[in-house]
């Protein structure tokens, strides 16, 4: 079985005749428009492998998502659920598990067919139990295996908050035991010039100038940076 990388990728695999449980891939992108394509009519950026698979494929020109953002659509599409009743939101870094292991869910469902399944790339749907800070030096779950997936090989949020590792189903991948992993929010009697941010240090800003109303998030980005802490 070959695993296909994208911005995240679901991998059903069959453990019966072909013929009768093809393969399934779903290649899901976030914030991705119905024209930023160019099987859709995008010109700016080139799309070919896109453009292959529809051109030999199934299109579907109706289709609708639940949220135009990434945890909320990736919930949905995993538990059929509308993420905005659940109360879910674009998550931070450090957040906890939001689908919960008790509930059916695609791979579940796909595993009760006799599927292997599987998914690769950002994650964005919280990791570890809540109430419980996440262990990143030993094993991170609740995760991906604890909703029906058999295997996971991830980036935790995005690739711009802290940490930015990847993960093997439950470790983080060629973890240094003398340089462990800490994320959390900055202590608030914290002054460094080694993590600053917006507030603080405005020369990080001289290019790209962040809005301040989010200086004291724990969203990473710049004129952010330091607010999160990750690595340490």
């Amino acid at each position: 079985m070959k695993f296909l990388a994208s911005t995240v990728s679901l991998l059903f695999t069959a453990l019966l005749p072909a013929a009768e449980h093809p393969n399934v891939v779903i290649v899901y992108g976030d914030d991705v428009g119905y024209g930023d394509v160019g099987v859709y009519g995008a010109t700016k950026i080139p799309t070919p492998f896109i453009d292959k698979i529809a051109g030999e494929g199934l299109r579907f020109t109706d289709g609708h998502c639940t949220a135009a953002t990434c945890t909320p659509s990736r919930y949905s599409m995993l538990t059929g659920l509308y993420g905005f009743r659940e109360g879910v939101r674009i998550l931070p870094p450090n957040a906890p598990l939001c689908i919960p292991t008790d509930i059916l869910t695609l791979p579940k469902l796909f595993r009760k067919a006799g599927y292997r399944t599987g998914v690769v790339g950002k994650w964005h749907l919280g990791l570890g139990a809540k109430g419980t800070p996440v262990n990143w030096n030993g094993e991170v779950k609740p995760g991906p295996l604890e909703i029906g997936f058999d295997y996971s090989f991830l980036l935790p949020s995005t690739n711009d908050r802290v940490p930015c590792v990847y993960l093997e189903n439950y470790r983080v991948v060629n973890l240094d035991p003398s340089d462990p992993l800490y994320v959390n929010t900055a202590p608030e009697d914290h002054t460094s010039t080694v993590y600053p941010y917006g507030r603080t240090n405005p020369e990080a800003e001289t290019y790209y100038p962040g809005d301040h109303q989010h200086s004291e998030t724990v969203i990473n980005g710049i004129g952010r940076i330091g607010k999160m802490w990750g690595g340490k």
